[in-house]
């Protein structure tokens, strides 16, 4: 069974931050139906430059371990039927604009009345309360306004945008985190609650081993500190055949892996150098500790460079790319990557979900298609017939 077996989410969310909670969820077993505005949906389902429209890449990543209905809560019949499918549910989940849910009437206080036990979590970009509630955010704002921006880059040059989305997917699995603490809560109270969790806020969580570290209790700005990130030799070198990613990252810190560095290189004598005698040495003569050690990696790929040095005990990695995560060695071993048979795609690879519980076993499905489970749920959950939901399509209630 999953570990979350019998628990229902009733997720309202779009693009990444809050679809990132609800399928964290689901991954775990976690009944969760997508409610959906027909014909167009989510918008996540149209993001990126494919030809897939309403199923792409994006949502397909972020909504596997889902059920899909199609409600239109802007007609009354629509509405009701939303109304009657929350007692069914023990979360509901959103993540939309400022003032949208109480535009909608589906705020904490309406839905509890229906459902004194609902956990009803919401997530924005900056809260709900304070100068910024009314402002937007996406995954970026998030991050330049948690001082995500201010420690990327170079030390001298601008601040850049960080790759990974933690803005939204890092909020995600925090929200997540909390719903599971309600849930456990109501377990012990039978009371249901709401949560709030802020972009801005989660993301300073990520933040918090740079700002411990460069902020001194916040009078000063942390800097930022291109590849190097720590005394030589920590850094990123260049590995044939010098490719935009043939790079490999190097992070001994400890003596140790000073000294098993030195060995994996053959150059026994840099141990013994006065000019390398210690971390401090060598960061003055940082210039010449590089070029030693990239004359080394320009020898080899950065998967040899990797092997070797992993191998002898120094802590380091190629750099791989997006789509080297797919064929990965070692997380094909681990079974993490899970191939799914998908409508309009055909069988792709999926990468899965980190956490492992030895007595959970909950597959990868297939990300639903827009209202693929309307009648379904609806039948389930509210007991209506096929004559009825063919006069609900009709009236365009659902889709």
């Amino acid at each position: 069974m999953g570990a979350l077996e019998g628990m229902r989410i009733l997720d309202m969310t779009q693009y990444e931050a809050g679809t990132s909670c609800t399928q964290a969820l689901g991954f775990l077993g976690a009944d969760v139906v997508k409610v959906e505005a027909p014909e167009f949906g989510d918008p996540g389902r149209r993001v990126g430059l494919g030809k897939d429209g309403g199923y792409s890449a994006y949502f397909c990543n972020w909504n596997a371990n889902k059920r899909s209905i199609a409600l239109d809560l802007r007609t009354e019949a629509g509405k009701k039927l939303f109304f009657d499918l929350v007692p069914k549910f023990d979360v509901f989940v959103e993540n939309y604009g400022p003032g949208v849910v109480e535009r909608l009437g589906i705020d904490y206080e309406t839905l509890s009345a229906l459902h004194p036990g609902l956990i009803h979590a919401r997530l924005k970009g900056f809260g709900t309360s304070g100068p910024y509630a009314h402002y937007k955010s996406f995954d970026m704002v998030a991050q330049a306004a948690a001082g995500a921006f201010s420690v990327t880059g170079e030390p001298e040059g601008k601040p850049l945008i960080p790759g990974p989305t933690t803005g939204d997917s890092g909020t995600g699995v925090q929200l997540a985190m909390a719903i599971l603490a309600a849930y456990i809560q109501r377990g012990r109270t039978g009371e249901g609650q709401s949560i709030e969790i802020s972009m801005q806020e989660a993301m300073t969580y990520y933040m918090r081993t740079r700002i411990a570290t460069g902020s001194a209790w916040g009078q000063e700005a942390a800097s930022r500190t291109g590849t190097g990130g720590g005394l030589p030799p920590v850094d990123l070198y260049p590995c044939k055949p010098f490719g935009p990613n043939d790079w490999i990252y190097l992070m001994p810190i400890t003596a140790g892996q000073w000294d098993e560095i030195c060995a994996v290189i053959d150059r026994p004598d840099l141990v013994v150098d006065e000019r390398f005698a210690n971390p401090r040495d060598r960061f003055e003569h940082r210039d010449e500790v590089y070029e030693i050690f990239s004359s080394w990696t320009r020898e080899r790929t950065k998967v040899e460079a990797m092997e070797a040095m992993a191998e002898a005990g120094v802590p380091c990695s190629a750099v791989l790319d997006t789509a080297e995560l797919h064929s990965d060695r070692h997380l094909v071993e681990r079974g993490f990557v899970h191939h799914l048979d998908l409508p309009l795609h055909g069988e792709v690879p999926l990468l899965g979900f980190a956490p492992r519980l030895s007595n959970s076993d909950v597959p990868m499905t297939a990300p639903p298609l827009l209202g693929e489970h309307t009648r379904e749920v609806l039948a389930e959950d509210l007991g209506l017939a096929a004559d009825a939901l063919d006069a609900l399509a009709d009236e365009g209630a659902i889709g």
